[in-house]
């Protein structure tokens, strides 16, 4: 049988030959026993690598700064709604001085059309004169550094050293939060959790663009309301309850930005 992830350890034997954890430590949190192995789970993504080989990030962004920008803006917002914002604000302002200069009245005239955007606009700016003060203008690679930026918390640091600097990071999602619970991938009840848990299973050739798999997948796929099974390349192989099929869709490689047939988005 082959071997599973996730198995709990074992308990500290006492010299009488019972098990027992030492006085007044509270036991860690045992890993959730996850239903696949890892020859189960490199398949899967192999699979995934297979379909989307080179994934791309659905925000359009034309260097480090946007890209920012924009995933701050996506927040609670759709990345088709953000790109067309988005397209006429980085027509004004493509770097932090210009973006500093436009001011957020005029950030905020360009953004209205997306949720929370006042608080967004608020943000925008001042992240694009923290850059300036701190960092030269440039977008810093490193998360510590990011995160100190307003408005930007771990999954955009995650998705920025991800993307704009090739580092191999997950940023959890609606989706990806989704898919770690149902697949019974990597169980958890908080982002952090599901991430920390991903990471640890995913082989490191895939993790570098398994960030962007999940979310297609999640988005276009495996959805929240239903997923759809038939369009799946690893309905043999998923472990989730809500699972009406388990006929792998034909493993064939999909062009840049493509959705799966019949999904109508």
């Amino acid at each position: 049988m082959a071997e599973k992830i996730g198995r709990p350890t074992s308990s500290v034997k006492r010299a009488g030959g019972g098990t027992s954890s030492r006085a007044g430590v509270r036991p860690a949190a045992r890993r959730p026993r996850i239903p696949y192995s890892k020859e189960e789970i490199a398949e899967i993504f192999r699979r995934f690598s297979v379909q989307r080989p080179d994934p791309q990030s659905e925000l359009e962004y034309t260097n480090p700064f946007t890209l920012l920008v924009a995933v701050v803006l996506s927040a609670q917002a759709t990345d088709a709604g953000v790109n067309k914002a988005t397209r006429a604000l980085f027509a004004a302002a493509d770097t932090p001085a210009q973006m500093a200069a436009l001011g957020e009245d005029a950030i905020r005239e360009h953004i209205r059309t997306i949720g929370l955007f006042r608080t967004k606009a608020k943000n925008v700016q001042a992240l694009s004169e923290a850059l300036i003060a701190r960092h030269g203008g440039a977008v810093p690679a490193d998360r510590a550094a990011l995160e100190a930026l307003p408005g930007v918390g771990r999954k955009t640091a995650n998705v920025v050293l991800n993307v704009a600097f090739g580092e191999a990071t997950l940023a959890v999602d609606t989706h990806i939060f989704r898919l770690g619970n149902r697949l019974k991938l990597a169980p958890g009840k908080t982002p952090e959790e599901v991430e920390t848990r991903l990471l640890a299973v995913i082989p490191p050739p895939y993790r570098r663009h398994a960030h962007h798999w999940l979310i297609l997948h999640g988005r276009y796929v495996c959805k929240a309301r239903k997923p759809e099974c038939p369009a799946c390349v690893i309905a043999d192989l998923c472990k989730a309850a809500e699972k009406w099929c388990d006929v792998p869709a034909p493993l064939v490689e999909l062009g840049v930005g493509m959705a799966v047939a019949g999904d109508g988005q």
